[in-house]
Order: C-alpha cells, then structure tokens, then sequence
C-alpha cells in the first residue's frame, strides 16, 4: 500500500500551489516534489516547518520559472542547485536532483541530473530521502525510509561512513537525529561509522557545530542522544570538557517532570565548568550570539551562591543584582547539582517568586547626592552605590526620607 499524506493544510496553501503550479508550467506534472523533513514530519503528524522541494529542473529554468509567474527568486545557493522561492512572504527552497561528483568532508561538487535514485542516494539519512507529490503520494527511493521513520531509526542511506566521508556534519546530525527521531537501540553500522570517523569534527567549522548541538539539545529529551554521542567520543570532540552528565540528565529531568520547558542553552550550560570564562570561551568556540555567551557566563556564575532555602527577602536581593534570567538559570543549575531531592518544592518555588516580584529603582538621584554636599565626579557615584547598597539590605525600603537621612550619614561619614 503506498504512503500518503493526509490532512496537511501546508500541502493545498495558496502559497504552496503558486510554486507548484509555477514549476510544473515550465517542467510538466511531476517535475517537482517535496522533499526532507516536511514529508518526513507531515507522516509523523508533527508541525512541519520550513517545505523544500526537489525538482527536475535545472536552477536557471527555476528561476526562469518563477519569475513568469510572478514570484520572487532568490540564488541562495544556485551552484549547487538551490534556489529560494518567494510565494505570499513565505520562502521555499527548491532544489535541482543532484549527484555528488567530489566531496571532501565539508564542500560537494555536484552534477545535476532527472534521476530520482540518484538524489536520494546522496542524502544523509534515509527519513530524510522521502518525497512526495503535490496529491500527498509518497515515494520512496532507497526502499527503507517509511519504515526506519515508522521504527524511529536513524540509518544513513547506503554506507554510512561514505556518507560521513561525504560530509562531516553528519556525525552530529545522527546524534540530532537520534534525539528528535529515534527510538530503540540505535543502528549499529550507523554509532559504529560515527565512533571510528569522530576525529573528523575536528575539520568542522564553529558555526555548524554550534547550531548542530543546540538543536540536538532542543528535542524533549536529548538524554538518550547526548549519552551514546559521549560513549561514542563525539562530545568531547565538541565539547572538550564535557566529561560528566550528571548535572545535564538531572536538568533534563526537572525540565520534563517539574516545570514542562525545554532550553537548549540552559542545558548547554550544565555541561560547562562553573567559570564565566570558561563559558566565554565555549561561546566563542561556538560562534554563538553575544547575546548567548552573556546569557551562558551569568548562568555560571557561582557569585553570589544560590541555595534552597533563600528566603523572599533574599531572592528579591539577588535578583536586583544579577537579573531575572541569571537568577532562574542560577536557580535551575543548582537544583540540577544539588544533592537534596527532598528540597524540590523549595527550589520549584524559588522562581515564582523572582519571576513575578517588579525590580525597583533607587529613588535618589545625582543631583541630590550634590545637594547634599558631594562635590561633582566619582564621588557622586561612590555616595550613589554605597546608599543603594543599604537601601537593598533593607529590603527596598519604601520611604524617601529615611533614604534621605541615609544619605546624609553617609556624607557627614565621608573624609574628602
């Protein structure tokens, strides 16, 4: 019985049908088909994301294509086949069937070709080699792909160190694979093909090792994945001192069991030392965001130290001082490490109270510290900290004047 795909509002779109219509005008029915993960996902009954389509047609004939239907064309990657589609504000990636003429471990030379088998024998794994029609029909090259998908395996299309030879990045992609898709023992030829070649991530770049491992730490339980990518010496190709996952397993654990969240970056975190340096120093490695290596440093940062047992007063303190998403992630990392099951409830109810408590400001400003007597410069700010750090010991007290009077001991205590 052959494979369809029933149901998906994504495969009738407008949008969908503007490029489908636009390809087949030029190519004939049936030069094009969906491809990758949204067929993979549609039969899964998952959201499907970004749609890619293969096609018969040779790039400039795709971009001749859209073009006199009227739609946007984009060479986003024309050498190698790929040309981005615009229908309605939504992108399509529409690539020419291909055959790999040279690899070399990170860059392909392709040829193009019409031939179905050949396109799907140079994908990395079988799930991901299925396509299907505009009517939902799914074909099925390499003869395995429905039924490692419906088994949750993640087999490589033919050999898999010829795959991996082809392009490094599948090594952490099997193990992406495995977390978002996989289920059982994982494929022998597959682990055994990623353990022997594991030395070539070293050739890979930061960037694409970066978006690989955060993705793999996104699906709902990477615990699985992240082991058998340790066994397999791969993570610490990554992730030179991740030698332990103790912290992450239990993180994973909180995540799924107490809270129902799921951050990658937070989860990259319990595999880091307890440095802001070092974390720095992972970011970068990792080309990842400023605003991802500023989040990652203040997670670790083990000053001031977080416990179960802070009151509100202490909370509220901590918070004014590092910031809501520092103390949650503070918090989190800790109830990971700590070795106090029987705390649970005392570290879940930590983060309310940060969360929904509105951080105040100092209500003095400069010009009243000078008003005062502090002659303008430094010395405006020293006064300024020194009064905020007794106004936050108090608890943020609510009343101008004895912020005042604070101030003026303050000044009548300074020796100029």
């Amino acid at each position: 019985m052959t494979e369809s795909i029933i149901r998906q509002p994504w495969l009738t779109a407008k949008p969908t049908a503007r490029v489908m219509d636009a390809l087949e005008a030029a190519g004939g029915a049936g030069c094009a088909r969906f491809v990758g993960g949204c067929v993979r996902d549609a039969l899964l009954g998952a959201p499907v994301g970004d749609i890619d389509i293969a096609t018969a047609l040779t790039p400039d004939a795709v971009i001749a294509a859209l073009i006199a239907a009227g739609l946007k064309a984009i060479p986003t990657g024309a050498e190698h086949g790929t040309i981005t589609a615009v229908a309605a504000g939504k992108p399509f990636e529409i690539t020419t069937l291909r055959r790999d003429v040279e690899t070399d471990g990170r860059h392909a030379v392709v040829a193009f070709t019409t031939d179905w088998g050949e396109d799907a024998a140079r994908r990395d794994f079988t799930l991901n080699a299925l396509y299907a029609d505009r009517e939902g029909r799914v074909f099925d090259p390499t003869g395995a792909g429905i039924a490692d998908l419906r088994a949750g395996r993640i087999a490589f299309v033919g050999d898999a160190r010829t795959r991996i030879a082809e392009d490094a990045l599948r090594i952490p992609r099997f193990f992406r694979f495995v977390a978002w898709y996989g289920r059982g023992e994982p494929d022998a030829d597959a682990l055994a093909a990623c353990e022997t070649s594991r030395d070539l991530v070293a050739g890979l770049s930061a960037e694409r090792l970066g978006k690989e491992l955060l993705r793999l730490l996104a699906a709902y339980d990477p615990r699985p994945a992240m082991r058998l990518m340790a066994r397999a010496g791969v993570l610490t190709r990554i992730l030179s001192g991740a030698t332990r996952l103790d912290r992450f397993d239990a993180l994973v654990a909180i995540e799924t069991e107490q809270l129902f969240t799921d951050d990658p970056l937070l989860r990259l975190a319990t595999l880091l030392p307890g440095d802001p340096a070092a974390a720095v120093a992972t970011a970068r490695a990792l080309r990842l965001s400023n605003a991802q290596r500023d989040r990652l440093a203040a997670a670790v940062d083990p000053a001031p130290p977080i416990v179960s047992w802070m009151s509100p007063r202490q909370t509220r303190q901590v918070v004014y001082r590092v910031g809501v998403e520092a103390f949650c992630d503070r918090v989190l990392l800790a109830w990971a490490a700590s070795e106090r099951p029987a705390a649970t409830t005392q570290w879940r109810a930590l983060l309310p109270t940060a969360q929904t408590w509105t951080r105040p400001s100092l209500p003095l400003a400069g010009e009243e510290v000078v008003a005062a007597g502090v002659p303008r410069g430094p010395l405006v700010g020293a006064v300024l900290r020194e009064v905020e750090a007794w106004w936050v010991d108090n608890d943020f007290i609510d009343d101008k004047l004895s912020i005042v009077e604070r101030l003026k001991a303050v000044v009548q205590g300074m020796v100029y």
